[in-house]
């Protein structure tokens, strides 16, 4: 029954990444590792692509080769998204952004199966 239920209720990952980011290949490999235990629809964003809507919310959460930037003289650990949406939901919106179930990408396939978790009980 339960199995049935996951399945109605699938879950739409998105990754936020670019191209050269090495965090991004990180976070892959482990969504990889949940895709075999409980699939999911993938979607993936490059903010890099003109005119990404994207782009303006998380030009400095998504990292460049180095995964470091320098903001007011405080050195910042850049990290990036994934957002965590039912299946059915809408796709997903910059205003609507706040909302959105998140993990940043140092996340373990344990942390993205409790995020589904999460979902799947809304």
């Amino acid at each position: 029954m339960f199995a049935t239920r996951r399945l109605l209720q699938s879950c739409r990952i998105t990754l936020f990444t670019r191209p050269s980011c090495g965090m991004c290949d990180q976070a892959k490999e482990s969504l990889s590792k949940v895709w075999d235990a409980r699939p999911f629809a993938y979607v993936e964003e490059n903010i890099d692509i003109k005119g990404s809507k994207w782009r303006d919310l998380y030009d400095f959460d998504v990292p460049v080769k180095m995964n470091w930037f320098v903001e007011n003289d405080l050195l910042k650990i850049s990290t990036s998204q994934i957002h965590i949406s039912k299946s059915s939901a809408p796709s997903e919106d910059v205003t609507t952004a706040s909302k959105a179930v998140k993990l940043m990408h140092r996340f373990t396939p344990e942390q993205v199966q409790a995020k589904m978790d999460e979902v799947d009980s809304k």
